[in-house]
Formats: C-alpha cells, structure tokens, sequence
C-alpha cells in the first residue's frame, strides 16, 4: 500500500515480549529482579493489615464507610464462602480465608494500577506459596480431624466400590486429593493474571505502533486503544473473580479434608 494509507515499511511492529508481562525492574542493575514484585507484597500486607484494624478499630451501631466496607468484605467472606461450603466448623477458618482473599484481591489490583503495573501474582512463585500455605492448611485440618492414617483412608478410599477397583482408585485418589490440588490453584491464579496483563500489552503495543506509522493509521489508533480500555476493565473483573475462586476452593478442599464420609 501506498504513502499515508499504511506506513509499516517505516515502523516495524513489536509484539510483546513475555518478559514485556513484568515491566522493568528498576532494581535490575542490582541482579535482584523480584524486588519490584517483593515490594509489591509487602505493601499489599500492609494495605490489608492496615485496612482492617482500621474498620475494626471503633465498633458503633450505625458503622461508618471504612466500617462499613471491613464489615461487608469479612462477612462477604464469612457467609458467602466459609458457611455455605464448610459449614457449622467453618468459623475456625474465617480469619484465614477473609486474609487470603483480601491479599491476593489486592495483589491482583496492582496489574491495573498506575503506579504499580505489575500483578506479582502473575509470578508463579506467589501463587505457588499462596497455593502451599492452602495446602498446610486443609492437609492439617484434616490430619486434626482424623489422624493421619484416617485422613489419608478418607482421600483414598472410596466406600462402596468393588475391592478390585480400589487398585486403580486409590492412586487416581492420591494423585487428585494430596498431589494435584494445589497445583491446579496456583496455575490457575498464575495463568488467568498472566494471561489478562498481556492481552493488555498487545493492545497497548498495537495502538503505539499504529500512532506511529501516521496517516489514517494514527485513526485506526482508537480501535486498540478502546479495545486496551475495555481489556483494562475486563482484567478489574478478572482480579476479583480470581481471588474469589481461589479462596472458595481453599474453603472447599478444607470442607473435604473435614467431612466425615469421602
């Protein structure tokens, strides 16, 4: 094509890079490119940790907003996800539910913000010790529920099924309950963030690469662009429903190690 039409001789699109997802570490002259990331967490314990003894600080009858908003989310947590899926021992687990879905909601917020621009659960590393500290959780609950060999026989051991299908069960059992739960939470977390921030990333890129080439291109500019903003909002979504089913399968493998039956 000719001239101002489409200029692309002139400027020479690059897609984004998977190291684009990360940004640049400001700290990696140092040799140490989690720092952006680790500074990220802990300012997301400390936002969390901060806003809750703040809406917990004064107890009144008619809450203020801060009140308000630590109230709704704990209670969000408390009765939308601990008591509809564990049930009436499920209160044990709230503190540590509630935390876990205020810190990865927060730690998934960071993708979309300004001054941040990087989501560190989007690191498999994060998602990965999120997913482990799930794992001591209802790997412990159960252990103190049953003991260790009744709580291995309960993830094991379906009843009712004919002793020569146990031989083929019990590993599948094994495999599903002990060793593949926790992976599929981090992956799941990992791959939806990391996903979400590059579709943003090429709309991003394409909308710089047309501006530049010129002409009607600089127009068609708008289409990435609106298709970036829409993105950004869609990841908004992204970032709250996957702390939300992260949390609700922690409450769910906790229901499972504590039941009584398989």
């Amino acid at each position: 094509m000719t001239g101002s039409m489409l200029a692309v001789d002139e400027v020479e699109f690059a897609p984004p890079e998977v190291e684009s997802a990360f940004f640049h570490d400001p700290f990696d002259a140092l040799g140490i490119s989690s720092i952006k990331a680790m500074v990220l967490l802990a300012i997301g314990v400390l936002i969390v940790v901060v806003f809750m003894v703040a809406s917990a600080r004064k107890a009144a009858v008619v809450p203020g907003r801060l009140a308000f908003a630590g109230e709704s989310l704990y209670g969000f947590v408390r009765n939308g996800i601990a008591r509809e899926v564990i049930g009436k021992e499920s209160q044990k687990y709230v503190p540590f539910l509630a935390s876990l879905f205020l810190f990865i909601l927060v730690q998934n917020l960071f993708g979309i913000l300004p001054f941040a621009q990087h989501a560190p659960t989007s690191q498999f590393a994060v998602p990965a010790v999120l997913a482990g500290l799930a794992y001591l959780v209802y790997i412990g609950a159960g252990v103190k529920k049953h003991g260790a060999l009744g709580y291995l026989k309960s993830q094991t051991v379906i009843p009712g099924v004919p002793v020569a299908m146990h031989i083929i069960l019990i590993p599948i059992e094994f495999l599903s309950n002990l060793i593949l739960r926790p992976a599929t939470l981090a992956i799941r977390l990992f791959a939806n963030m990391f996903a979400g921030h590059m579709l943003v990333l090429v709309a991003s890129s394409g909308t710089l690469f047309l501006l530049q080439t010129g002409g009607l291109n600089s127009v068609i500019a708008i289409l990435p662009f609106i298709g970036g903003l829409a993105l950004v909002f869609f990841e908004l979504l992204i970032a709250a429903l996957q702390a939300y089913v992260f949390t609700i399968l922690t409450a769910v493998y906790i229901q499972t190690s504590i039941a009584d039956e398989h």
